[in-house]
């Protein structure tokens, strides 16, 4: 994604996904291609790990046109919570497959950790922001299909 879109967040769930990306130009025609070639690579090692074949998503990705970096910050936290929200697992922090432990971390990523962070007012702010119970109904008007 780094050439299309940079990345300040993501969390792999077992029936989805978020990715919290920023398009460097959305009027580049290589930004469909890349997402095509990300949900085809992800498709194809779901299916190759359990199995099966054919088509793994049942609709097109849906995205959020963000433009405050308030709710950008919301929604790093709501992705991070995501696995709690959905019930997987007691503790937001005991899920492996989400940036949350890459972005309090100091060792190298691809991830934009320094803009991230500072959405926040630096690491103290962020992991108090998570830690606080979050405020999902906030984000009611950016991620409707999560309030059904």
């Amino acid at each position: 994604m780094e050439p299309v879109a940079d990345t300040y967040a993501y969390c792999l769930l077992r029936n989805h996904f978020h990715f919290l990306v920023r398009i460097k130009d959305a009027s580049s025609p290589n930004v469909a291609q890349a997402f095509s070639n990300l949900f085809n690579a992800y498709a194809k090692a779901i299916n190759k790990a359990y199995g099966r074949t054919g088509s793994l998503f049942q609709h097109p990705f849906g995205r959020i046109r963000v433009d405050d970096d308030r709710y950008f910050a919301w929604l790093v936290v709501y992705v991070h919570r995501n696995p709690q929200k959905h019930g997987l697992i007691d503790d937001f922090r005991d899920w492996p497959h989400s940036s949350y432990h890459t972005l309090i971390s100091t060792q190298p990523t691809r991830l934009k950790r320094e803009e991230a962070l500072a959405w926040f007012g630096g690491l103290g702010a962020f992991r108090l922001t998570h830690d606080e119970a979050a405020n999902e109904r906030e984000l009611q008007p950016l991620v409707d299909e999560d309030f059904g």
